[in-house]
């Protein structure tokens, strides 16, 4: 019986210190998103996005809303972009979360907003919004 319960003990604190939290989860997410986009990589951009996330800014010429795979689908492959990105915050209830990044060029910073759920055990995406912050 003692032996058991040790097996018992053994096995569930391997399960535990295996186990990600949501919080490395949604970390990992968003720097699919960062690293992606840095390394101009849209494979691993598109691992961060559900299938219907959205992109909603502003430019000069008003408010746009767009597919956000389809957005980033264009991206070139090429050099690694020289930015520095960070992830300022993030917070999770249950199954939702949102987080604030910071992807900061040379003259100006993309504060960007992304809201996530988790949709089949797999945090993704399902919105940004964002700012162009100019330095």
């Amino acid at each position: 019986m003692r032996n058991f319960l040790l097996l018992l003990c053994a096995v569930g604190f391997f399960t535990t210190a295996n186990a990600q939290s949501d919080y490395e989860l949604v970390e990992q997410t968003l720097n699919y998103y960062m690293e992606g986009g840095s390394n101009r990589d849209f494979s691993t951009l598109k691992k961060a996005f559900h299938d219907t996330a959205t992109m909603k800014y502003i430019t000069d010429e008003g408010y746009k809303e767009v597919n956000a795979l389809e957005f980033f689908s264009g991206m070139k492959p090429g050099d690694r972009v020289d930015r520095k990105n960070r992830i300022a915050e993030i917070t999770i209830s249950g199954h939702a979360a949102n987080a604030r990044l910071e992807l900061e060029y040379a003259d100006f910073t993309f504060v960007d907003f992304m809201n996530l759920l988790k949709i089949d055990g797999e945090w993704k995406i399902v919105n940004k919004i964002f700012y162009k912050r100019m330095d």
